[in-house]
């Protein structure tokens, strides 16, 4: 099987229901192109080192393909170190409203909650 072609059969971050429905809903008011997925991941930055990605792409080489719930969701191997095990909800209160990540690989994060050390 070809890099580019791996398929996970037990994705690596749980998405919740209600982060499910949002991405959903985004997915058909965005028209997001049938070969464009979820993307997960990191990068360098923010006040704690670390920031987090969450947006629709196309698969790159490097990335590792799940579904969850229908949505095809791409994640580079080597992000992996710091996401495994994270769960992705969506909050809409009066409070908050927005994407939630909850890592148990982050041993600090920033008050927003989009950034974080490892």
């Amino acid at each position: 099987m070809n890099e580019n072609t791996t398929t996970l059969t037990e994705a690596p971050v749980k998405i919740t229901e209600g982060a499910i429905t949002e991405l959903k809903t985004l997915m058909y008011e965005k028209d997001i192109p049938q070969d464009h997925g979820l993307r997960i991941g990191v990068n360098g930055g923010g006040c704690s080192g670390l920031s987090y990605v969450l947006g629709f792409d196309a698969k790159k080489d490097g990335d590792e393909e799940f579904e969850v719930s229908g949505i095809r969701v791409f994640m580079n191997r080597a992000h992996g170190l710091y996401l495994l095990g994270m769960e992705i909800d969506y909050t809409n209160n009066l409070n908050n409203r927005g994407f939630v990540f909850n890592n148990p690989n982050a041993t600090s994060t920033c008050g927003c909650g989009s950034s974080f050390s490892a």
